[in-house]
């Protein structure tokens, strides 16, 4: 019975494979004009569904594999995508008013207006059409090109035959067709999160403001406030990455777990499919969407991941202006005129009428001007101006490397695709292949600032920044100031593939700090400070990571289960290094009682008990995770570090070290009055359970969740808002979101077991909404169908063929 199963599933897929799209699905209620207009009777792909709404997407070529891209994403998140086509156009102040705040995917312009201020200030530079025409490798390759011209194709045509069901614009005038550079531009914004696009809003409307303000009492410091910029970047965008070597596994192969911490809404999302093309690519994973690639996934023979580098992906000149004339500066004495953009946008007000608003934006041959990096302070003053220099403003590779990893047959692979594409731009990559080879390795695109180049060249600022942050300001005035090149690097100003890089370790793992401890017994260092620290403390989830992963290595005979246990393990570091601490001085309190930040006296008694009961996990049944949870990330946000812990920072132990809660510290009867005041206000009992108070609520069901902050150092990090008057964390901001767990068993079928936390769509009236949401409440994963004869055993196998006709 089995066998003849299988016999008729295949003639199934070449049966269903005839079917067009319109006898597959739906039609649509109205056909937009077509932008897109390929030669050869149009394109088609196949997609055959797997469980939870996975499809498994076959062309002929690089076009055919596109169009059934763009086509299964605008099945599962329309609305998104297209919302994510209105930032990119520019037009979000049209439809949305210009002060609401764009979902922050494609940039950090915290208003309409300043998103689209910069979005219509590089489509009239042209900037996305110039590096499409760039030769590659310095520009993109054909086969990239033409999967960016087959996903327009794919999206375009499902808007075509297909009614859109999403509430969240199935009426909406915004849903509109793309063309292939819509594509490019949305790549182009991705590759620019860390650098011009994580500082918008200091670009848009620069202005000349005379003297330098002086620097008022309470001001950020400026060393602090571009630390933050990373810190910002990792909360919203963070990872977990570990590959484990042969020696450290049950069958001598390689294992892989990829932990991608991203937002849970909007265009950063997710999606995940497997894309092959016949004798030429096949590949399984996540893509963020919009993108026509598997940007972490795997293959047959390797599996990798990516975590956020601690890399500037972007540094500062500061020029001095010419006297009497702000807008022209000197470079070696030789005056320079800047570029005027003069950008005007459509607003729609509160009227509901439109008006138009410009602006006007400044060039140099650096790049923009910039008159702040959110808290850093750059005036422009009378004498001086600063612009900035984003490497990635010229990269539009980052899609031919994805389609070099997907190809890549080992670790060593991985490594000649990031040698030969050099378009990742700020992010870490983490792999392990079938062979039992490792690999961790920094390869981004960075401004070439060597420690020496800043030691020379930096500004008063710079020298402040720069050993803080790896944030350059340099003065820019000077040519013997330029960056420089590298003679590998494509790209003029940066550096080339010689870049940290670990191989062949029992672990590699990354938790979003600097690669010096990848592997704790094999430090890394000599690297220049803009691709991160060394020798400074690291997060409690780096800390936590290093010592979990460390001991699974030891231990050995690892498997596939074992990854999957890790990420559901919920271990709070945190909670190991002081809930004893704090429930013993709890217990010590006169009269139990504790003041809090109020000035009111609190009877913390009970928490003692809680405290020192808690089993240290933030599993959804954990009880006493939310009280010390609360307590936490009070007493964090009020006590320094170097008064938290009774035993400070040593570099000699950097896994173990700060530790001991100095419980003599004020702020911590205070974070402790505080939490258990909070909790009894809201009615929530001290030892509740934390499923009981982080939660989602889908299609009025409300899904327990495990995991919890980054603060608290947990792997499977859940980051959710909070209102006690809701129930606590009653919606996940961001978080795990692209799991995979894999290894190699020597078949040529990877072991390999998925999870996309939130489910492929975001369509409320979607089976696929919250399926995958309920697994990772229960901590399951799903088993990952790639080879053939898998995706044929699939129960739930349904095959459409998708058409542009």
């Amino acid at each position: 019975m089995v066998h003849l199963r299988h016999r008729l599933r295949a003639l199934t897929v070449g049966g269903l494979a005839l079917l067009t799209a319109a006898t597959a699905l739906p039609a649509s209620a109205a056909a937009p004009d077509r932008t897109d207009r390929p030669s050869g009777g149009g394109l088609s792909a196949v997609i055959r569904y797997t469980e939870y709404g996975i499809p498994h997407i076959t062309g002929k070529d690089y076009a055919q594999l596109g169009f059934g891209q763009g086509w299964a994403q605008a099945t599962d998140q329309v609305c998104t995508l297209a919302d994510g086509f209105v930032t990119l156009r520019g037009e979000r102040s049209r439809h949305f008013g210009g002060d609401a705040a764009p979902d922050r995917s494609l940039s950090s312009a915290t208003t309409n207006l300043s998103s689209d201020l910069h979005f219509r200030g590089l489509r009239e530079a042209r900037t996305v059409e110039k590096l499409l025409d760039r030769p590659a490798p310095l520009g993109p390759t054909r086969q990239a090109k033409e999967l960016m011209r087959g996903w327009a194709a794919g999206y375009n045509a499902w808007l075509r035959q297909n009614r859109i069901t999403d509430p969240a614009c199935r009426t909406a005038d915004w849903v509109r067709p793309v063309t292939t550079l819509d594509v490019a531009r949305r790549l182009h914004a991705i590759t620019q999160l860390g650098g011009h696009g994580a500082v918008v809003d200091g670009t848009t409307d620069p202005r000349p403001q005379g003297r330098k303000p002086a620097r008022t009492a309470g001001a950020p410091d400026p060393a602090k406030a571009s630390r933050g910029l990373l810190v910002r970047r990792g909360n919203t965008m963070g990872s977990n990455a570990v590959a484990f070597s042969g020696s450290t596994t049950a069958d001598g192969r390689g294992l892989l777990l990829g932990n991608p911490h991203y937002p849970w809404q909007g265009g950063a999302r997710f999606w995940q499919s497997q894309l092959t093309i016949p004798g030429e690519l096949n590949v399984a994973g996540g893509s963020l969407l919009g993108l026509p690639v598997v940007t972490i996934g795997h293959n047959a023979d390797m599996a990798w991941s990516h975590t956020v580098a601690t890399g500037m992906a972007m540094s500062v000149y500061e020029l001095k202006t010419v006297p009497g004339d702000p807008y022209s500066y000197l470079v070696d004495g030789k005056r320079e005129r800047m570029t005027k953009r003069a950008v005007t946008v459509p607003v729609r007000g509160k009227d509901g009428r439109t008006t138009e608003v410009t602006r006007t934006q400044w060039w140099t041959r650096f790049g923009p001007v910039i008159t702040s990096m959110e808290d850093v302070p750059l005036p422009w003053t009378a004498g001086s101006v600063h612009t900035l220099v984003d490497p990635s403003t010229e990269n539009l590779r980052m899609a031919d490397t994805f389609l070099a990893l997907g190809k890549a047959h080992g670790v060593r692979g991985v490594q000649d695709a990031l040698r030969r594409t050099q378009g990742l731009p700020w992010v870490n990559t983490v792999a392990a292949d079938s062979r039992g080879h490792t690999l961790y390795t920094q390869s981004q695109v960075l401004p070439r600032v060597t420690d020496e180049l800043a030691k020379r060249c930096s500004t008063p600022l710079g020298r402040q920044i720069f050993p803080a942050s790896g944030l350059a300001v340099l003065e820019g005035s000077r040519r013997d100031c330029a960056l420089g090149d590298d003679p590998d690097a494509l790209q003029p100003g940066t550096f080339g593939p010689a870049v940290p890089t670990l191989v062949d370790a029992p672990y590699a793992e990354n938790s979003n700090d600097s690669p010096w401890l990848a592997n704790a017994d094999r430090p890394l260092t000599g690297y220049p400070r803009i691709f991160g620290d060394m020798g400074t403390t690291r997060s409690l989830r780096t800390r936590g990571a290093i010592e979990d992963v460390a001991a699974m290595a030891e231990r050995g005979k690892l498997k596939v289960a074992d990854l999957q246990r890790q990420e559901f393990a919920n271990r709070s570091p945190a909670g190991d290094l002081a809930a004893k601490d704090a429930a013993k001085a709890c217990a010590a309190l006169p009269g139990g009682r504790a003041t809090g930040s109020d000035g009111k006296a609190v009877d913390v008694s009970a928490a003692c008990d809680v405290l020192a009961g808690w089993d240290r996990t933030v599993r959804a049944g954990s009880r006493g995770a939310l009280l010390f949870d609360r307590f936490w990330r009070a007493l964090v946000r009020s006590v320094p570090e170097q008064r938290l812990w009774r035993v400070p920072f040593s570099a000699a132990a950097p896994v173990t070290t700060p530790n001991t809660l100095n419980t003599a510290d004020p702020g911590f009867t205070k974070a402790l009055a505080d939490a258990v005041g909070e909790l009894r206000a809201a009615g929530i009992a001290l030892d509740a359970p934390w499923g009981e108070h982080q939660f989602v609520v889908r299609n009025g069901k409300r899904i327990p969740l495990s995991g919890g902050a980054h603060e608290l150092g947990i792997w499977n990090v859940i980051t959710a808002r909070w209102d006690a008057q809701r129930g606590g964390y009653h919606d996940v901001v961001h978080g795990s979101s692209y799991i995979q767990a894999v290894g190699f068993d020597g078949s040529g079928c990877p072991v390999a077991r998925t999870l996309l936390t939130y489910g492929q769509s975001s369509n409320p009236l979607s089976p696929h909404y919250s399926d995958q949401t309920e697994l990772f409440s229960a901590g399951r994963m799903v088993t990952s169908r790639f080879c053939e004869k898998d995706i044929l055993a699939s129960p739930k196998l349904k095959v459409v063929r998708v058409s542009e006709r």
